[in-house]
């Protein structure tokens, strides 16, 4: 059944992303705040021939919730945002990559990288850091936000919390965004 319904969240998903919606978080309620907040994986897949450049990260506290918000240049890769456990690991190499938090949720876009490699030379897409602390950031859920992954179009990025939390996600354009809301209430 929750097979089921999470393949039906990935298609309205989709849909509502191709006529330039937002998608939602999928079944399930969290016990917070967040309206539509859910701790089951979250799915839209892209039929892009090329990668989504990813461009700029923020993250910031807001009135009952945490944001990590991803911008592109060009538009928004698949993606599956889903809880996993530790060890975490770098994508290509296979190291460990310590991250704070005690919960993990994997942001896994595809194609997406943060290089441009369609141009002939490696052109850097995104400039910002590879890490950012949720106490810098100063979020209260959000411990961690780490790239873990950047090789093959397939871009990874991981988000260390302080404890397992419910979370809505949403697309937005001009610029492209994907946008990951973790309750905090």
């Amino acid at each position: 059944m929750a097979r089921a319904a999470a393949a039906l969240i990935a298609f309205l998903a989709l849909a509502a992303a191709a006529c330039g919606g937002s998608s939602g978080g999928s079944s399930g309620s969290g016990g917070g705040t967040l309206s539509g907040a859910s701790t089951d994986p979250v799915t839209s897949t892209s039929k892009a021939d090329f990668s989504a450049l990813m461009k700029g990260l923020a993250v910031g506290r807001h009135a009952g919730y945490d944001r990590v918000t991803f911008t592109f240049d060009n538009f928004l890769p698949g993606y599956v945002i889903s809880y996993i456990e530790p060890p975490i690991k770098e994508d290509g190499s296979g190291k460990p990559v310590n991250i704070a938090g005690s919960d993990y949720v994997q942001v896994l876009m595809q194609p997406a990288s943060g290089f441009d490699l369609n141009s002939g030379e490696c052109v850097i897409v995104y400039k910002g850091p590879k890490r950012i602390s949720g106490a810098d950031a100063g979020t209260s859920v959000v411990k961690d936000v780490v790239r873990t992954g950047d090789f093959e179009a397939v871009l990874t990025w991981t988000i260390g919390l302080a404890d397992k939390a419910a979370y809505k996600v949403q697309t937005l354009e001009s610029p492209p965004r994907l946008v990951i809301d973790f309750d905090s209430g």
